[in-house]
């Protein structure tokens, strides 16, 4: 554990379900893993015990990926952690690849509804259509030929990185390559009835367009996604379809909702382990960020661009995965101290964007 990790509580210490296999870890919720391709390797799962229209069975909490060896994984979960129960409903906290790559198999394996937000639905169900897939459409988001260009305005010139960029036009897709053509819509402050217990949909912003987290009173648990994560911090990235979005300033506003909930909560995160210390982690969140955006500002003496400041808040090598998605969030610093008025940023006349301290 790092020093900040010390500061929670893990309640299951290092134990981990075995993949496709659940752990229980509330009164009728249980913890699933599933393996992704990254370096972040793998996403937390849920199983709600539900009853609807009086048949018994599960609500999912988001999805994985669409790869055969999750897949696999589900199968697996289906025979040995349903107790012989059919799923009844697939709810899904965002629009990100690795929580919603398969609400469509399981949606039709089940003939079960999808519920997520409007915005995460309308944007998913965008990026996973045949044409964002077609290299000469521009698409958004971490690659594609937005993608490389928006880069490039914030200094990345590096002409191999930028062509592979290009060429993951279809990065989405593969990894979710369809979705639901219906959906019930979650708004914040909603209660939904999920095994006869109240869940209230709280909305968070900066991570995702309108990204869903479920708090439930009677268990004292809530599963928060990707806003509140144990041992690494939320991306926040500024991509090319919003690219002149302040999603740092929503993010850290997005974290007081949490803050009204019981210091004993019992957090369930997407990547991690779950924790209790909610409430302390939040602090080390806004710490983190307040500390990034000092730097920033520090190293903004002289005009920088993102890729420039790309050293200055990360201190490891970075992959091509990890390359986007650090300049969206380099980008995302620059703009929230753009937006609040301590940079002044200029268009040069090579088209790249450069940000000054005032």
């Amino acid at each position: 554990m790092n020093p900040l990790e010390n500061e929670l509580d893990y309640p299951w210490g290092d134990a981990l379900p075995e993949s496709g296999r659940a752990r229980e870890v509330a009164a009728g919720v249980r913890w699933i893993r599933m393996p992704l391709p990254f370096a972040l390797d793998h996403i937390n799962l849920w199983l709600l015990r539900d009853r609807i229209d009086g048949r018994e069975g599960w609500t999912v909490v988001d999805c994985g990926i669409d790869r055969a060896e999750v897949r696999d994984c589900w199968e697996t979960v289906f025979e040995q952690a349903l107790d012989g129960l059919p799923v009844l409903r697939v709810m899904v906290t965002h629009m990100h690849p690795d929580h919603v790559g398969l609400a469509h198999w399981l949606c039709e394996r089940w003939q079960a509804p999808l519920w997520m937000s409007m915005t995460d639905y309308a944007v998913a169900r965008l990026w996973s259509g045949s044409s964002v897939a077609d290299s000469s459409v521009e698409g958004s988001g971490p690659s594609g030929v937005g993608a490389a260009r928006h880069f490039a305005r914030h200094g990345l010139a590096d002409p191999q990185a930028l062509d592979t960029i290009r060429a993951r036009h279809d990065y989405y897709v593969r990894l979710v390559p369809g979705m639901p053509s219906r959906f019930h819509r979650l708004m914040h402050g909603q209660e939904v009835s999920i095994g006869g217990h109240g869940w209230r949909v709280i909305v968070g912003y900066g991570h995702a367009p309108e990204h869903v987290s479920l708090w439930c009173p009677d268990l004292g648990a809530l599963v928060s996604g990707d806003m509140v994560l144990p041992r690494i911090s939320t991306n926040v990235s500024v991509f090319d379809l919003e690219p002149e979005s302040d999603p740092l300033r929503l993010y850290l506003d997005s974290l007081a909702a949490y803050e009204a909930l019981p210091a004993d909560t019992l957090v369930l995160p997407s990547h991690g382990r779950p924790f209790r210390g909610l409430h302390r982690r939040i602090v080390q969140q806004r710490e983190h960020h307040a500390e990034r955006l000092a730097e920033v500002l520090a190293a903004c003496g002289e005009p920088r661009t993102a890729h420039d400041l790309l050293p200055v808040l990360f201190h490891r090598k970075l992959d091509l995965h990890q390359l986007s998605f650090a300049m969206g969030e380099s980008i995302a610093h620059l703009h929230a101290l753009y937006f609040q008025g301590s940079l002044r940023r200029t268009l040069g006349e090579d088209g790249v964007y450069r940000f000054q301290k005032i």
